[in-house]
């Protein structure tokens, strides 16, 4: 069972039927480090399965870049309201490492109700996953210090903190490198 598989089994309740048609719409794909998944202005075509390396999402602004997330192994990756409404994406994706992932293209994942009878039941459950996911993070942005912002995703995500520049995990947690480095000081005291 493929790292994909697993992960639909975990969240979805598929039989091994389904489970093996759903499976095989997902293509691997690489992307080397520094190359896009996706690039601002253009529309998101597909939805992958990161199986591994890491892909950080962000914008270029003016004068600085503000980076959204940085997904990692074991989670989806696209810019959601692109690939569902089609509208250009506001969003850059590029990788921070080699990442391997398994992609379906747009035209396949609207199809698979066609082969997967309880598909929508399924597609609702990944969106609600998704929302929830994206609740969090305000919730966390509203209700947090930026040390308990720092001290969960330190928790959650520690190969982060080894692998990605500071910059970009102080920019996903709203805050400055120069704010993270106070609280990495005040934690070693």
């Amino acid at each position: 069972m493929t790292d994909l598989e697993q992960y639909l089994q975990t969240y979805f309740d598929f039989n091994q039927t389904d489970l093996n048609k759903v499976a095989s719409f997902f293509k691997p794909e690489m992307i080397q480090k520094g190359g896009y998944y996706l690039k601002s202005g253009k529309t998101c075509n597909k939805l992958s399965f990161i199986q591994s390396g890491m892909l950080r999402v962000f914008v270029e602004l003016e004068y600085r870049e503000v980076t959204q997330w940085i997904s990692t192994k074991g989670y989806f990756i696209a810019d959601l309201s692109s690939l569902v409404f089609g509208n250009p994406s506001r969003w850059n994706i590029q990788a921070l490492a080699d990442t391997a992932l398994y992609t379906i293209d747009k035209a396949d994942y609207d199809r698979l109700g066609d082969f997967i009878p309880k598909w929508p039941v399924t597609e609702k459950l990944f969106i609600a996953h998704c929302f929830t996911t994206l609740e969090d993070r305000v919730f966390s942005f509203l209700s947090m210090t930026a040390e308990q912002r720092y001290n969960i995703l330190f928790e959650n995500n520690r190969e982060l903190f080894n692998q990605v520049p500071l910059q970009y995990i102080a920019s996903m947690l709203g805050m400055t490198p120069e704010t993270i480095s106070r609280i990495r000081r005040k934690q070693l005291i």
